[in-house]
């Protein structure tokens, strides 16, 4: 609803936007017993893609931010636990969750000029979460 009316307001004032959906690495990393979740930002994905290539033509900018763990007021039970927030800090190659601040500056960017030739895209500020962590070589390999 909120992109539809966005894009109502940059057509009718003939103005170029930017659209900015906010997803979640969950997006392509499933999350077991979060079904509905994960089908959303899935879902998401395909929403962003389908009206970047939709109103590229007019100008109309698309993307989306996927923030990996982050630390907002609805994530503090693990932010607040120590064994909780290391054990989240252990599935992230940077070994820390996202502040939101952080978040916001790739939104920011994105709706900026300096990204004016992207759209269609999810950029994901996720200290490296979709690397999938778990497939990091041993450190004590010398390959």
């Amino acid at each position: 609803m909120c992109a539809r009316n966005a894009l109502r307001h940059f057509l009718d004032e003939n103005k170029p936007g930017v659209i900015i959906n906010i997803s979640s690495v969950h997006q392509i990393i499933p999350k077991p017993s979060y079904i509905g979740y994960s089908m959303s930002k899935g879902g998401m994905q395909n929403l962003t893609r389908t009206l970047a290539l939709e109103y590229a033509g007019q100008n109309i900018r698309v993307n989306a931010v996927g923030p990996g763990a982050t630390i907002t007021p609805m994530n503090r039970s693990w932010a607040n636990d120590p064994e909780k927030k290391k054990q989240i800090a252990e599935q992230i190659p940077m070994s820390r969750p996202a502040e939101a601040d952080e978040i916001a500056g790739a939104a920011t960017f994105l709706a900026s000029d300096d990204a004016a030739y992207i759209t269609g895209q999810t950029l994901y500020v996720d200290g490296g979460m979709t690397l999938y962590p778990g497939f990091q070589p041993n450190q004590e390999s010398t390959e």
